[in-house]
């Protein structure tokens, strides 16, 4: 057993709410469309405002991405599940009632598993939920009044429920980026947080070690990972403070204002039983047919965690390296289009993880948006291999390649002058000029400081311009020297 990570000796409690916009071209329950960006309730039919006389209808394409998504984490899917009213008022929920799922979800159960450093961690999931979204209410620009957008309302969202698994600020980030991952993955959610696409309620308590979990408040509509972070962390310390100042935590659900970066409770937090949850009298049980979880399965794609050991066991790759591959599916194409263009796997994950994967964190780019092809990147590994280029010159091919130079590795190689010089007489001409000249470091290499052949081995490198190859330099020298 772990010791747990402790924060001025308390131990932190985190569990997450996501809710995951579905790709669905239409709502949930009626026909309206779901983009974005339509002019202000343009998009809420007599069904989504809950009308007389209309009736829901549930959206099948809804149900299969959650099908999806629960034979991914490896859960149970329901084959019978219950719609209920969860019953609250609110200016942007024109009903006076969200239908959701309560005591009978659609998908129950399940694990999600990710990295934190290299760190394998394990989160269990509650439950994931089928629910319509409410509509959204604007601040701005009504001269001091309120708009409502009801738009959004009806929306399908599928809820996914953690357990309290989480011990730090860094694991819930982590976590919530391989959820993101993985519903993008299986194409169930365009994964877009600035349009809401993919929202994190965060429930964070703490306790002394051993001691029963702590009075929670949860952080809502978190869009951001960074938010994420530091909203998490504010709390973390306020709630300690308030302990330490002999107050109480009181339950509630709390707003960050990343402006200034703290928490502030937004209303006292509800109990399961406040919502009044009871059966949706016009929607009859969701019933899902072993056949029909069967056909889904077969539609699926290779899952990250099995392409993940696949690169292990066929590739060779450490489980870390292998699960950095699969962090999307457009960055796990880009690994085997480049691996197969040089049959260097270790290399290609190397340079993902590394160069490629700093620019594109800098730059705020995805993978698909890289400048440099799969196969350009195979080529400049291929060059380091076989000796025309040291590491340090293919690392200035490759800026050379990410600002836009089309003209191909061994044409930046040429014109850069950045070949390794492979004429082992003028290689061992450098070689015994640098001896000569340098004949302390040579004794006290002799006399076993090995900090002094490094030094040697420098020499060379700069009398010959960086153009030596530092493998051949070392052997020249030590052949020289011994």
């Amino acid at each position: 057993m772990t010791t747990p990570q402790l924060v001025r000796g308390y131990e932190v409690v985190i569990g997450l709410e996501n809710h995951v916009q579905l790709s669905t071209q239409s709502k949930i329950f009626s026909g309206s469309a779901t983009a974005f960006g339509a002019e202000p309730n343009t998009q809420a039919s007599p069904v989504d405002l809950a009308l007389p006389g209309t009736l829901p209808v549930l959206n099948r394409a809804a149900v299969e991405r959650a099908i999806r998504f629960g034979l991914a984490v490896g859960a149970k899917v329901a084959p019978l599940s219950i719609f209920a009213r969860k019953n609250y008022f609110y200016p942007d929920l024109p009903k006076g009632y969200q239908i959701s799922q309560f005591e009978i979800p659609v998908v129950q159960g399940g694990l999600v598993e990710f990295f934190v450093g290299e760190t394998k961690k394990t989160v269990r999931l509650t439950r994931a939920h089928l629910e319509e979204d409410a509509g959204k209410s604007l601040h701005e620009d009504f001269h001091g009044q309120s708009g409502i957008d009801l738009n959004r309302a009806g929306t399908p969202l599928l809820e996914i429920v953690s357990e309290p698994d989480m011990r730090s600020a860094q694991e819930a980030v982590e976590y919530a980026k391989t959820l993101h991952a993985l519903v993008m993955w299986l194409g169930i959610c365009d994964g877009n947080m600035q349009e809401g696409s993919f929202r994190c309620d965060v429930n964070v308590s703490v306790r002394k070690p051993g001691a029963p979990y702590g009075t929670r408040r949860e952080i809502k509509n978190l869009n951001s990972f960074r938010f994420l972070v530091d909203a998490v962390n504010y709390e973390v310390n306020w709630q300690i403070d308030e302990i330490e100042d002999g107050r109480s935590i009181q339950q509630a659900t709390v707003l960050y204002n990343p402006d200034k970066g703290e928490t502030r409770a937004m209303r006292s937090k509800e109990d399961s039983a406040d919502y009044r949850y009871f059966p949706d009298p016009d929607l009859p049980p969701l019933v899902i047919a072993p056949e029909w979880v069967e056909r889904v399965k077969g539609e699926m794609p290779e899952l990250p965690r099995a392409m993940a050991e696949r690169f292990v066991s066929q590739d060779g790759l450490p489980a870390y390296d292998a699960t950095m591959m699969t962090q999307s599916l457009a960055f796990a194409r880009f690994y085997e289009a480049a691996r197969d263009a040089c049959r260097q796997p270790k290399l290609v994950a190397n340079w993902l993880m590394g160069e490629v994967s700093k620019r594109l964190n800098t730059e705020g780019r995805d993978i698909a948006d890289a400048p440099v092809a799969p196969t350009t990147l195979a080529a400049l590994i291929g060059r380091i291999q076989d000796g025309t280029i040291s590491n340090n010159a293919a690392k200035q091919v490759f800026d050379a390649l990410w600002s836009g130079d089309a003209s191909g590795v061994d044409a930046i190689i040429e014109a850069k002058g950045l070949k390794q010089m492979n004429d082992t007489g003028a290689l061992e001409a450098i070689v015994a000029e640098v001896i000569a000249a340098n004949p302390k470091s040579v004794e006290e290499y002799k006399a076993g400081k090995d900090k002094a052949f490094n030094a040697l081995v420098g020499q060379v490198m700069k009398a010959s311009k960086g153009k030596a190859n530092p493998a051949q330099a070392s052997e020249l020298l030590k052949a020289k020297l011994n």
